[in-house]
This record gives C-alpha cells, sequence and structure tokens, in this order.
C-alpha cells in the first residue's frame, strides 16, 4: 500500500517524524456575496471612473463620488434598505457627447395667504415657506434657494435669464436618465398657498449615458453576483445581457443577475420589455412613481440580494422596497395591466395600503428561446441563481475533495490512502450533495435525479471525466387555483 502524500517528500533518511494536514474532508464551500452598483460620478468625487470600491455610509458615498451624484444616491437607498449585503460601486463619468436633461417650474402669483409649497423632486421633499402678498418673482427665487440648499439633489436651479417668474431646471449629469427626473407637487395631497400656481414643464433633451463596456473591462473576471443599473437604453442592454451571457456560460461560471428599471405608460413599458430578451436581466416597471428609475434599480437589487443569498430558490414576492415611492392610487396598475406586463419581460410590485411599495413578482426579460418560441424556462430569476448556487456548490465539492486525484476505471481497486477517483466514486459525491441540496429546499426527487446521473472518462482524453445530470428545481407557490361549487 501507498499512501498519497501532499508535502512530505519521498527521499527521508533524516530520523523524523513528518505529519501533513490536510483540509479536503472539512471545508465547506461558502460563495463571498458581492453586489456591484453602477452609476455616474460628479467631479466632486475623490474616487475616479473605473475603480470598483466598497462603501458602507452616506458619507463615504458622498465623498467618493459627489454630493448629490447619481452612484452616491443609489448608494444611500441601498444602506437605507440594508446594511448587510456587501456593496461595491463602481463609477463612471458622463459621456464626452451626453446632453445634461433639463425643464421648469414656471410660478403665478402672487399669495393672497401664507402658506407652503410642497414641492418634489426625484421624489426628494422640498418645504418652500410663501408670505401674504409674496409676488411670483419672489416665490420663484425661494424654490431656486431651495434646490440650490438641499444638495443631494439630482439638479441645479437659477431663475431663467429672460423671465423672472421661470425657475430652470438643469440635471447634475448627462445622459437619458436625467430625462426620468420627476418634478410635482403635493404628493400627499397637501396643497399650494391661495393665489399661488406652479406650472411644470418636463425634464426632457438629456441624450448619451455612459458606456457599460467599461464597467465589465474594468472590473474583469471578478464576481459580483448582483448588479445594479441604471441604464435601459439598446447599446447598454446589449453589452449587459452579452456579458452576463459570458459570464453565465460554464468556462467562467462568475454569472449575475441585474436590476434595472423602466419608467413609462403601461403601453410604453410593455413594449420595452417585449424588445428584450435577457434571462440574467430583470426590469421593474416604475410606472408614474416620483422615485426615479435609478433608485428603483438600486433598491430593487439590495432587496433581491438580501433575500436570494439566504435562499436562491425562494420567491421575492411581497418584501418591501423602502423609500420608494409609488404612483398616485389612480395611476397605479391594474391586475390586468400588470399581468400583462409579466408576459412582457417586466416585472411587477404592489403598494399596500400604507402606500410600501412590494415586489410582487420578479421575472427574468426572458420570452423567447432561440427558435423564437416562448419559453418559460427562464421566467423567474430564481432559476438561474439556484443554478448558480448548484454549479457553485458542485465545482467546490470537486476542486475541495478531488484536488490532485488520479482517475481510474471502476474496476480498479484502489488502495486505502491513495488519491484515486473512479467514475463511481464521483456518481456517489453528486448524490450525496443532491440531499444537501434537498436539506436546502433547492431541489427535490432524488429518485429521479439519480436515475438520471451518468459519469464516464472521455474517449479521447483519459484525464476527463465527463458527468450528465438532471435535477429538479423546486418551485414556488405563486398561483392558487380553486374551484368551489357550494350545497344547499
Amino acid at each position: 500500500m501507498a499512501i498519497s502524500f501532499d508535502t512530505i517528500p519521498e527521499k527521508l533518511r533524516l530520523p523524523f517524524t513528518a505529519i501533513e494536514f490536510s483540509n479536503r474532508l472539512a471545508g465547506n464551500a461558502n460563495i463571498d456575496f458581492k453586489m456591484l452598483v453602477i452609476g455616474q460620478r460628479l467631479s466632486t468625487g475623490t474616487i475616479p471612473a473605473g475603480q470598483a470600491v466598497r462603501a458602507n455610509s452616506p458619507e463615504e458615498l458622498e465623498a467618493y463620488f459627489g454630493r448629490g451624484s447619481m452612484l452616491a444616491e443609489m448608494g444611500k437607498a441601498q444602506i437605507n434598505a440594508d446594511q448587510f449585503t456587501e456593496k461595491w460601486f463602481l463609477a463612471l463619468d458622463d459621456a464626452s457627447g451626453g446632453e445634461q436633461a433639463t425643464g421648469s417650474i414656471t410660478v403665478t402669483g402672487p399669495a393672497t395667504r401664507g402658506g407652503t409649497v410642497f414641492l418634489y423632486i426625484a421624489g426628494y421633499r422640498l418645504l418652500i415657506g410663501v408670505d401674504a402678498a409674496d409676488t411670483d418673482e419672489d416665490i420663484a427665487s425661494a424654490i431656486v434657494a431651495a434646490i440650490t440648499a438641499e444638495t443631494t439633489l439630482p439638479v441645479t436651479a437659477e431663475v431663467n435669464g429672460a423671465e423672472s417668474t421661470e425657475v430652470d431646471i438643469t440635471c447634475k449629469w448627462k445622459g437619458e436618465t436625467g430625462n426620468d427626473i420627476d418634478m410635482r407637487l403635493n404628493f400627499y395631497d397637501e396643497a399650494l398657498p391661495d393665489g399661488v400656481g406652479l406650472t411644470f414643464v418636463a425634464m426632457s433633451g438629456g441624450t448619451g449615458n455612459p458606456d457599460l463596456t467599461d464597467v465589465f473591462t474594468a472590473i474583469g473576471d471578478e464576481w459580483y453576483n448582483w448588479l445594479a443599473v441604471p441604464y435601459t437604453d439598446t447599446a447598454n442592454l446589449v453589452v449587459l445581457e452579452a456579458e452576463a451571457e459570458s459570464r453565465w456560460g460554464p468556462m467562467r461560471a462568475i454569472g449575475f443577475r441585474a436590476f434595472t428599471a423602466f419608467k413609462g405608460t403601461h403601453s410604453e413599458t410593455g413594449t420595452f420589455g417585449s424588445g428584450r430578451n435577457g434571462p440574467h436581466v430583470t426590469c421593474m416597471g416604475t410606472n408614474d412613481s416620483p422615485t426615479p428609475p435609478y433608485l428603483w434599480a438600486g433598491v430593487n437589487c439590495v432587496v433581491a440580494a438580501a433575500s436570494l443569498q439566504i435562499d436562491p430558490a425562494r420567491q421575492l414576492r411581497t418584501l418591501a422596497l423602502p423609500g420608494i415611492k409609488p404612483p398616485k392610487k389612480e395611476l397605479r396598475w391594474d391586475g390586468t395591466e400588470r399581468n400583462q406586463l409579466l408576459f412582457d419581460g417586466i416585472a411587477t410590485y404592489s403598494v399596500d395600503r400604507g402606500g410600501l411599495v412590494r415586489i410582487e413578482r420578479q421575472i427574468s426579460m426572458y420570452q423567447t428561446n432561440a427558435s423564437g418560441f416562448a419559453d418559460d424556462s427562464y421566467l423567474n430569476i430564481n432559476t438561474a441563481e439556484t443554478l448558480e448556487r448548484i454549479r457553485f456548490e458542485q465545482r467546490a465539492m470537486v476542486s475541495q475533495k478531488f484536488p490532485r486525484h488520479k482517475l481510474a476505471d471502476d474496476d480498479f481497486d484502489i488502495p486505502a490512502g491513495q488519491a484515486v477517483v473512479t467514475r463511481n466514486a464521483m456518481e456517489d459525491e453528486f448524490l450525496a450533495l443532491y440531499t444537501v441540496f434537498m436539506d436546502r429546499g433547492w431541489c427535490q426527487d432524488y429518485e429521479g435525479y439519480k436515475a438520471t446521473i451518468i459519469a464516464e472518462i472521455h474517449d479521447d482524453d483519459p484525464d476527463r471525466l465527463d458527468m450528465y445530470d438532471s435535477p429538479k428545481l423546486i418551485n414556488n407557490l405563486r398561483v392558487t387555483a380553486v374551484h368551489t361549487e357550494y350545497r344547499r
């Protein structure tokens, strides 16, 4: 019998007792779960574009990326929702050919009674005091002062040079995301002071998003399990979907789920969703929410990540999205409309009686197979999440238990202590691991799995073991249908 040693040399004549340790049978596989948040920085930030950095506090985020920047506000919203998921942030500079979104607020007056203007910009609430007899020009100047003082806002304001009752609003960064910055009054049904009126010109004209290619060049093969992505333009989605597919593949095995959000009417949202087909991208339709889509993407991502790292197979339904403001009641999509969107690749949310936004169904944007036929195999993001975890556990088990093993035929009588594995032994290891998956509630049907598993030594490469298995993933209780025939 010859025992396989790892580090004790064969040629030893020196009197000595050498004992080596191996953790081959002791280690447990653990994923270092990480999330990557992508967004734009301001020039006041200290961290350059393209450098991933971990941050855990609002103060760090504002110092790194600039107070009021897209990325700082995404991170702050995430910290408000979850403090324990490991968050990494990668900033992008504005696209050189981009333009900033602009809008305006026109004031009419004078006020006939004192009061407060309740102005909401990007979901942030501003209280602007108005005295009796304040003119429209006074109120316009007060609005500018209030916006300027609240430096976390995504916009700047100044009185129009030609019309002193008009306030010009400009997004702090370039790109299409600025077009979705909401401006409104009285979200909580407050009232304007008597005699005062405000008219809004919605934000528009923002063009030229940064290129997500720069993100993936910067991170290389670092594994981030979830991405919060603020961009939904076609060029960036093509890049995102291609990178997700590449990382999902067997030779990289560092897949991610990307969380995005889209603002638009029901028709616009459905049309947008129908045009995509990414199994690793999920997009929440925000409707007319005051909260901008980049914050929706960030909060949705961190809330989902916090749950999925605990159990990738468990649905996300009813999980709250703290800090996200819903549309007004009369504008919310009803069940029929939301059901339609779930057939358009758009994830949906519900709003409880207290106005708290909750995930309803988190689906991917995957809708058709390579032949163009409808396909629901990757409908729920839990599917890819669970498969990712199963693959990780299988790879980790092989690497941990058989790091330097030799491969023999099944009829080989393995000497005790020898680092040799056979195909039958590997099948047994996969079966044992499957029971762990069942204990965790990821998989079911052990006998069915056992009947499918195959291991064979490659015909042309005797150092290669080829395997086939067919795990049966566990499902979720999403729909309950009951037909009741009552009796008298």
